[in-house]
């Protein structure tokens, strides 16, 4: 009886804690378990990469259709200088692919030796910093590491190589469709150069993905399935970014010195000094101009766009894998922000039809409704596709304290959550896009304004568009704060690596667009150089303009989605310090130290952007005097219409050498920088040395993209409205946009801060 009263006095409590201690036993991740089969996340990935890169080969196929014959696109008469026509046409196309393909393979050998060598840095370091408990280099950690630095920089250069080769390939190609009559010239030009920029968009997000999935793939037998060795795993597969980082920022500063060269030289020798026309086949320039737009608008964004996306997937990837609940639902999970980009090729896929299908090009205004309406189809289409798969592969616990989601870090977030961060990334980047071509387009009053301004001369056209840029900064800072605030609340780092994912779901698109300006540009130069009817050129000039613009849209998707990332991984570089025990690494504004650092990030950026600009200044110098000196050699080349021409292939190697040898000083200065800072000051100033880069970094891009391109569409705006090009000459729109496009080479958040943070 006794014990019978003890018993009954006591139960309630002590059933209590029996039941709470053992539904703490039961409740483990949430009662999270990894689904019965691994097989729907590889097959969607896997399946939509080949479908990727299926369609891009249809699409070249299509635009091979085209024949390199002025008299074979519909309606197009044959006359007596066809056939000279025809053989100018095949010469320009030829020496357009000579030049661009002797510079890339000349950046790319360089390229190969700095990946060599960063390669067996990598490897020495990462084994010497992640030394076992018995104090032994993990010479295994760093092997992995390098591997995946190399596999990142050689998917890196494929995908600049591609886009070189595709827009070399359909320019001339442009500029045949371009010669049949109205609506079938513009349908057919507009077509061709749209789906040339498709086969980079789909061929480099199918390449992009499948080669990080069988990377990871490759490296997952040499770790186990536990959370560590899911987490070591994705800590070596960091380095796939940073190889595509690091080969991007040789692109674009190596492809961006080279042709803003080239084209500032060209202009001013030839159009401002001697009243060329745009492109004269006498300017000794204008073949360096053309090959220009090829290695560094096309090329240099390739590899720019896919280290933005090798980025974001890694950082997702990595702070995905610091969760104990996604690594126990399996690798569906796990492998959530790979299936969203492969959603997106076939999202993209079928947006591609509408303006190349559904509704043709048939008119001058119908090319900016076209491009415009590629980014909000593929938005729309892409929302519901995100929630179902945030739906399908993302947990849900069962018990614990986040029943209904999944914790991350400290966060618990939800499918739901999870489908807005990748919402607020996809609609924020369309937003930032939609603001980039009301700041660039000739059919609203920002570039109206500018162009109004040419009446009183080039000095206050050239103020005018600088303060357009700076105001052009404006919304999209606020934008890119509103999603770093909301995907941090709902998802912390993983929600603002999901964001950057969503700017980029729609990758294929951004590229085909991207791309789509440079051959219509080359496109136009090539007309103007066989001197065909005049009909013609007012085509690919129109599509030209269209291309400015959209060339600064595509410059935003990547600022914006550069941004997100470089917090995302300046993240998990703080919680990885905090792992190993480095203490709250937070960025402490009262710590001296940290503040100075935070000084010197911020300044970083223009340092960068003065090497850029200064070898821009010199290697245009040296254009300049060459061309002059041809000139005087050969008065001929003034007469128009004399058949004797330059030497292109001077000038050629005039910007090759100058973009080879300059390039070296900002990628030193990119690489050694933090690493001086944290040898020298340790991990508190490398702390703030990157919050300063990513908070300097993201406005110093977002300034320049529209004045630069809403100069170039400033040239079209006075054309239509009459105004004097003496008045408003080319070297307004030329000075401007070479004073300002160095800075489009500034360190966004992709070339600078994760060369850093990988």
């Amino acid at each position: 009886p006794r014990r019978c009263r003890r018993f009954s006095v006591s139960s309630p409590r002590g059933m209590a804690d029996d039941f709470i201690l053992a539904s703490a036993k039961q409740c483990i991740n949430g009662g999270i378990v990894a689904e019965s089969s691994e097989l729907p996340a590889p097959m969607l990935i896997v399946g939509t990469s080949i479908i990727g890169i299926l369609f891009s080969i249809f699409l070249l196929r299509q635009v091979a259709a085209v024949l390199l014959d002025v008299t074979s696109a519909p309606g197009a008469a044959r006359t007596a200088d066809s056939n000279e026509q025809n053989a100018k046409l095949v010469e320009l196309y030829h020496a357009i692919t000579l030049g661009a393909s002797s510079f890339l393979n000349a950046e790319y050998r360089l390229c190969a030796i700095f990946v060599v060598i960063v390669s067996g840095g990598i490897t020495v370091l990462i084994s010497w910093a992640t030394k076992d408990e018995a104090g032994a280099w993990m010479w295994s950690n760093g092997i992995m590491s390098a591997v995946s630095f190399t596999v990142g920089a050689i998917t890196s250069i494929i995908s600049g190589f591609i886009g070189m080769r595709v827009a070399v390939f359909a320019n001339a190609r442009c500029t045949v469709g371009a010669c049949a009559p109205a609506p079938h010239g513009w349908t057919h030009s507009f077509n061709t150069a749209f789906r040339a920029g498709g086969v980079m968009g789909f061929s480099l997000t199918g390449v992009a993905l499948m080669s990080l999935f069988f990377l990871i793939l490759g490296l997952r037998p040499f770790f186990t399935d536990s959370e560590t060795g899911t987490l070591r795993l994705m800590e070596c597969i960091a380095g796939f970014g940073l190889g595509g980082s690091s080969i991007a920022m040789f692109g674009r500063v190596g492809g961006g010195i080279y042709t803003k060269a080239a084209d500032v030289g060209a202009d001013l020798a030839g159009k401002v000094v001697e009243n060329l026309p745009e492109d004269d086949p006498h300017n000794p320039g204008t073949i360096a101009d053309n090959v220009g737009d090829n290695v560094g608008d096309v090329a240099g964004m390739g590899s720019d766009l896919f280290g933005s996306f090798g980025e974001a997937s890694c950082a997702a990837l990595l702070v995905g894998a610091s969760s104990p609940m996604l690594v126990a639902a399996g690798w569906g999970a796990l492998l959530f922000p790979l299936t969203i980009s492969g959603a997106g090729i076939l999202v993209c896929l079928v947006t591609s039809f509408v303006a190349t299908d559904l509704i043709p090009v048939k008119n001058e205004r119908g090319i900016e409704n076209a491009l415009k309406m590629q980014l909000l189809v593929s938005a729309v289409l892409m929302t519901p596709t995100i929630y179902l798969l945030a739906h399908f592969f993302l947990p849900a616990a069962t018990c614990g304290s986040c029943v209904g989601g999944f914790v991350i870090g400290d966060i618990c977030t939800s499918q739901l959550k999870s489908f807005f961060c990748v919402g607020f990334g996809l609609w924020g980047g369309c937003a930032i896009g939609f603001i980039t071509e009301y700041y660039t387009s000739f059919s609203y009053s920002p570039v109206q304004e500018v162009a109004n301004a040419c009446r009183t001369g080039a000095a206050t056209n050239i103020i005018y568009g600088l303060a357009l840029g700076y105001k052009s900064a404006i919304v999209p800072v606020f934008i890119v704060a509103f999603i770093v605030f909301g995907s941090h609340t709902l998802a912390g780092f993983y929600g603002i690596a999901l964001s950057a994912l969503g700017m980029l779901s729609t990758l294929a698109t951004c590229l085909a667009i991207d791309v789509y300006g440079p051959v219509c540009d080359n496109a136009g130069g090539i007309a103007e150089m066989c001197e065909l009817h005049p009909s013609v050129r007012e085509k690919t000039d129109a599509l030209d303009a269209a291309g400015n613009t959209t060339a600064a849209i595509g410059k935003g998707f990547a600022i914006g989605s550069a941004c997100l990332v470089g917090l995302a991984l300046f993240g998990a570089f703080v919680t990885r310090l905090d792992d190993m025990g480095a203490g709250d690494m937070r960025v402490d504004l009262l710590d001296p130290i940290t503040f100075a650092g935070l000084l010197i990030g911020a300044m970083l950026p223009y340092w960068f952007s003065a090497l850029t600009m200064k070898s821009v200044g010199k290697a245009a110098n040296a254009m300049v005097i060459e061309i002059k000196r041809q000139f005087d050699a050969n008065p001929n080349l003034l007469i128009p219409n004399h058949p004797d021409r330059p030497d292109y292939d001077t000038c050629i190697k005039i910007s090759t050498d100058a973009s080879l040898e300059e390039m070296i000083a900002p990628g030193a200065l990119v690489m050694l920088t933090p690493v001086v800072c944290g040898v020298v000051f340790g991990t508190r100033a490398v702390t703030g040395l990157l919050a300063g880069g990513i908070a300097s970094g993201i406005q110093a891009r977002s300034r320049p993209p529209p004045p630069a391109h809403a100069f170039c569409s400033d040239h079209q705006c006075t054309a239509a409205t009459g105004l004097s090009h003496r008045r408003c000459p080319c070297a307004c729109e030329r000075a401007g946009q070479g004073f300002v496009a160095r800075l489009q080479e500034s360190p966004s958040s992709h070339s600078i801060q994760t060369a850093w943070l990988g």
